[in-house]
């Protein structure tokens, strides 16, 4: 285990961190730029994402607070200080979806998926340096979700909203997505800050709504039967999905281990305790024997390629599964897939982490190196979560 935490700590403040302070600060037009492709080319003019400036924010404000590095702390802070001046709605309030280079709000509308990670961005800068506005700005999130994503009659968040927050027709997060009314993708990671955020501000409002969403996990999200993750409902938690995602079953499995931790709560501790275990079982059906986690299947067709963000959900879930469990098994899965992105996923030429290889190992550039979807969170938060056990 040590070694594995001395090559992960090696990995993030070496290769994963550097990259994103080196390559990806626009010092001309403010905050990161929107997109670097796969074959290393930088487009200044693409876009700026919500969901990459809010991971940045996250993951510079988390590195700065375990390791105490000023530029950790300048990265983090440049993040704030552009998502509030620039993707903040200072009308209706929350974050816009996104951005054109120059920081003018191109698709306005509010994807619950988006607030929350800004939530996330904005809790963590404040545990890491302290300061009251930015706990201000995500208790101000926090208390718009409720008001207008939240659904009074059958729980959970709804997946978008218009700019104003009134009902939208295209609810999807991407163009892969299907377009209902509620996912397992936005409750993961709006229970993701939840936790964060109850971490510094325990507030009765927040306690009541945390356990709620640890609730609807076990009662409408993971599958009785299989306890995969189902992806896609209705607004009456009705399956519209038989899609099984491998990456988001093992990351569930850690994140609701962690959500009910926080929480506090000894009886629903103890439920959630062996149903972390069988959730991260369940991913492993798509384990390889190289060591690698495949993407997903939908029953006619498995997806086989190896994306970057699902081999770091699964080191960092199955060292999880062996801290809770004490079992070592869990522990050599976490180990073989590290080896698995030494081997295939590290960009060591130009560093950070390709998107995805082929089954045979090879690296594909098609997708971003860094963009709308690509960001320091996956893989520096696998780095980060072990090496602070």
């Amino acid at each position: 285990m040590q070694t594995l935490k001395q090559e992960l700590h090696r990995e993030l403040v070496e290769d994963i961190l550097p990259y994103w302070i080196k390559k990806t600060i626009d010092n001309e037009h403010g905050g990161f730029y929107g997109r670097i492709d796969g074959h290393e080319h930088l487009h200044k003019q693409a876009n700026k994402g919500a969901v990459l400036n809010a991971r940045i924010l996250w993951t510079f404000s988390a590195a700065y607070r375990l390791f105490k590095n000023p530029e950790y702390l300048a990265t983090a802070a440049r993040a704030f200080h552009y998502i509030l001046n620039h993707f903040i709605d200072k009308e209706y309030g929350g974050v816009y979806w996104e951005l054109d280079y120059l920081g003018n709000p191109v698709n306005p509308r509010k994807q619950v998926y988006a607030q929350g990670f800004a939530l996330y961005g904005f809790s963590e800068f404040y545990r890491a340096t302290g300061r009251p506005e930015a706990l201000e700005e995500a208790v101000k999130i926090f208390r718009l979700l409720e008001k207008h994503a939240y659904d009074p009659i059958y729980g959970g968040y709804v997946e978008a909203l218009n700019r104003d927050w009134q009902p939208i027709e295209d609810m999807r997060l991407s163009e892969r997505d299907a377009n209902v009314p509620k996912s397992m993708n936005t409750h993961l990671h709006i229970i993701e800050p939840y936790t964060n955020l109850l971490r510094v501000w325990r507030d009765a409002e927040l306690v009541k709504a945390h356990e709620r969403l640890i609730h609807i996990f076990c009662n409408h999200i993971i599958s009785s039967q299989t306890r995969h993750l189902i992806l896609f409902f209705n607004e009456k938690w009705e399956s519209q999905s038989q899609i099984v995602s491998y990456g988001h079953d093992i990351e569930c499995a850690w994140l609701l281990y962690e959500a009910a931790e926080v929480l506090g709560d000894t009886e629903l501790l103890t439920q959630v305790k062996p149903l972390s275990i069988a959730i991260a079982e369940a991913a492993y059906e798509g384990l390889q024997p190289d060591g690698s986690m495949i993407y997903e299947t939908n029953g006619n067709h498995t997806d086989l390629n190896r994306h970057w963000w699902v081999q770091a959900e699964t080191v960092v879930g199955s060292t999880y599964a062996y801290q809770i469990s004490g079992n070592e098994k869990y522990l050599h899965i976490a180990k073989n897939c590290w080896q698995y992105i030494q081997n295939h996923i590290l960009d060591k030429k130009n560093g950070e982490w390709v998107w995805s290889t082929a089954p045979d190992g090879r690296q594909k550039h098609t997708d971003d190196k860094a963009g709308f979807w690509k960001c320091p969170y996956h893989n520096a938060r696998m780095c980060m979560e072990i090496v602070r056990i």
